[in-house]
């Protein structure tokens, strides 16, 4: 087993993850005479981050707690529980300078949501900058146990005469998201309208924080909801309910959380934002390695973390799953990816499928220049910057922003180049 200091990435983590020439770069970077230092340091030695109890944010915790943002020059940097996604968005808005944060693990689509102003308080754009994406796959749709006899799994439709039926009998058929138009908001209504069930119509979509879904499933709040983990496995380990499908099931490696930041503070200090990227980026590759999963679980269960049981964070963090309905699946290749599958890059072309379902469900206007607004906010260019500083090696760098068509699990396409085909070719949507 590889032992793996606060210093930097074991030799077999490394050789794991990327190619030799990968592992004699950050051995170097061990040393003050590593590539980094040769460079100009970062402007400051702080910066405010915020996170939610996600194991998505596990990036972030990790490079704090195993001392690798100190490795880059970013001896004072906080990592910083947040309430709620709301929550995130408020401190954001303010920003580090005026007691609230810089940057966060964040929503993908929140950055766009807040740079054009249409979360914000009297919406006043807030500029931001995506920097990386955190993780890809691992979130989860989880029902009540009252629907269990209907055998919902990836097929929502099996949902839809149980929710008719209780409208009938005058109840209300709530369903629960982190943020709107957020990704558990767009993964929920995507899985929703793909069976038939309009998000819109046939159901009430209700905001609650993640850490928060558990307690509210458990005295009846609510009949469905879509969150990360590790709370559907904490849902399932406690009995409540159980995960219909996890959300890798409806899009096979999708892209998730990013590491966002106040574009006024990564133009002030390009340096330091580089530094971040590069312990972010190294706090990935750890994270990856599988014989680091238990001792992570530990980490991130801690009570100044999430404070819940490693048990809940490590079965789909190693991509084991038991759906609690009687479905329990080893080795799914549903793992919360960090780094591999070019997990940590943030393609253009996924955040062009973000912004067009916020299209879909009347978040942006039908005519909304989406390569225009992926160009302002998306800055991958800082992303190859980081990761050529860092060692990486050429052919775990992407050779285009875009990953290309995408397809989902009820067979429609996303293709970057032609949003307008992919939204005509849906039934269900909020816009003509």
């Amino acid at each position: 087993m590889t032992k793996t200091t606060g210093t930097g990435i074991g030799r077999r983590d490394l050789l794991k993850v990327t190619s030799a020439a990968a592992l004699i770069s950050a051995v170097k970077m061990a040393f003050p005479s590593g590539a980094f230092a040769q460079s100009a340091g970062p402007e400051v030695k702080g910066v405010k981050l915020g996170y939610i109890a996600l194991t998505d944010a596990a990036p972030l915790l990790i490079a704090k707690e195993k001392g690798i943002f100190d490795k880059y020059g970013l001896t004072e940097v906080e990592v910083i529980k947040q309430a709620s996604w709301g929550a995130t968005r408020d401190n954001l808005v303010l920003g580090g300078a005026a007691n609230g944060i810089d940057g966060a693990h964040i929503l993908t689509p929140m950055p766009y949501l807040i740079s054009t102003g249409k979360v914000t308080q009297n919406n006043v754009p807030v500029p931001m900058s995506i920097l990386a994406r955190l993780n890809l796959d691992s979130q989860g749709i989880s029902v009540a146990q009252e629907y269990a006899q209907t055998g919902v799994q990836l097929d929502a439709s099996k949902l839809k005469e149980a929710f008719a039926a209780k409208k009938a009998k005058g109840g209300e058929v709530k369903v629960a998201m982190t943020f709107p138009g957020g990704t558990h908001d767009l993964w929920l209504r995507y899985w929703l309208a793909a069976g038939g069930i309009d998000p819109d119509k046939d159901v009430s979509t209700i905001v609650v924080p993640p850490p928060q879904m558990v307690a509210n499933m458990k005295v009846g709040n609510m009949d469905a909801f879509c969150v990360g983990e590790p709370w559907n496995e904490q849902l399932v380990n406690q009995g409540i309910g159980f995960t219909a499908c996890t959300t890798g099931e409806i899009w096979k490696k999708h892209p998730e959380k990013a590491l966002g930041l106040r574009t006024d503070w990564v133009e002030k200090n390009p340096n330091a934002a580089k530094a971040l990227l590069m312990a972010v980026m190294e706090a990935q590759i750890w994270a990856d390695g599988m014989d680091h999963k238990d001792e992570m679980s530990t980490i991130l269960g801690k009570r100044q973390w999430f404070n819940v049981p490693p048990k809940d964070v490590a079965g789909r963090l190693k991509g084991n799953i038991n759906y609690g309905n009687g479905r329990v699946v080893e080795n799914t290749g549903l793992e919360m990816k960090f780094w591999k599958d070019q997990a940590s890059y943030p393609f253009k072309s996924h955040d062009a499928w973000f912004i067009t379902e916020n299209i879909r469900w009347g978040k942006f206007a039908p005519d909304t220049d989406i390569k225009s607004l992926v160009d302002k906010v998306n800055r991958e260019d800082l992303w190859r910057a980081a990761a050529k500083d860092l060692g990486v090696a050429a052919a775990d760098i992407p050779t285009s922003t875009s990953r290309g068509k995408e397809t989902f699990f009820d067979g429609k396409v996303f293709d970057p180049e032609n949003p307008k085909a992919y939204l005509d070719s849906l039934k269900i949507k909020a816009v003509a």
